[in-house]
């Protein structure tokens, strides 16, 4: 894919997975298990193990499943990434070295911020989006909307806490995608091979991103048509004005 078409279907689907395993044999399951329930994205953190094996294999055998790298905090291991075939590279925090690596590669980025000062930071830096991280702890969405309400120009992704409680309200405070780990693919169903119940999980969440961006095309329309009916009523007075 093309650093456009990365960044389109971020936009489109609206989550990343995060997988943070304990083996390779986990990470394969928890790759398929996801996009069994209809998300074609997943992260391979870097602490999973043998990771850039991993993507590679995901590459290799599963081309219609985008695979970024996560926890990706040295250029070393973001060049290792870009070989293996990642689409993405993204981190808890940061890095401004990295970004520019990515940048001049082309390559998308979405490195980690939390406060606005990091979030700009970041994003001048030339990241294609910036991962709010951890936002739960600092607000959730009332954190997100306040960042998206002064900062409307950056994607931002929530990621640190994202729920099946605030999944929807994240993306109706502004955020372009949430970043989920454990509560759309729980240990618990790695360990026991549980694919159904990841399926049934991917559906929810994807369920909670779309609902949320209904109703905000719903407000938007909204408004747009008591704007125009405003004008409408602001033309007649001042048409009878006139006729006086």
């Amino acid at each position: 894919m093309t650093k456009q078409e990365v960044c389109n279907l971020i936009r489109q689907v609206g989550i990343i997975p995060a997988i943070r395993v304990s083996s390779s044999d986990d990470a394969h399951f928890a790759v398929e298990a996801v996009a069994r329930g209809g998300i074609p994205i997943v992260e391979i953190t870097m602490t999973v193990p043998g990771a850039i094996e991993v993507i590679s294999h995901v590459v290799r055998y599963h081309s219609k499943i985008l695979v970024g790298a996560g926890t990706v905090l040295k250029i070393e291991t973001a060049q290792q990434c870009i070989d293996a075939g990642a689409g993405f590279l993204t981190a808890p925090g940061f890095n401004p070295q990295i970004v520019e690596f990515a940048t001049k590669q082309n390559f998308s980025v979405l490195p980690g911020a939390l406060t606005p000062s990091e979030v700009i930071q970041a994003w001048e830096a030339g990241s294609d989006f910036v991962k709010v991280f951890p936002c739960a702890p600092v607000g959730g969405e009332a954190y997100i909307k306040a960042l998206h309400a002064a900062l409307p120009q950056i994607p931002l992704i929530a990621a640190g806490g994202v729920n099946a409680k605030n999944a929807g309200p994240f993306i109706l405070a502004g955020a372009t995608a949430i970043g989920v780990g454990k509560e759309l693919i729980p240990h618990e169903a790695i360990e026991r091979r549980q694919t159904d119940r990841v399926r049934e999980l991917a559906h929810r969440f994807t369920g909670f991103v779309n609902e949320a961006r209904e109703l905000l095309a719903a407000r938007k329309q909204s408004v747009a048509g008591s704007k125009a009916l405003e004008k409408c009523e602001e033309k007649a007075t001042a048409t009878r004005a006139n006729e006086r």
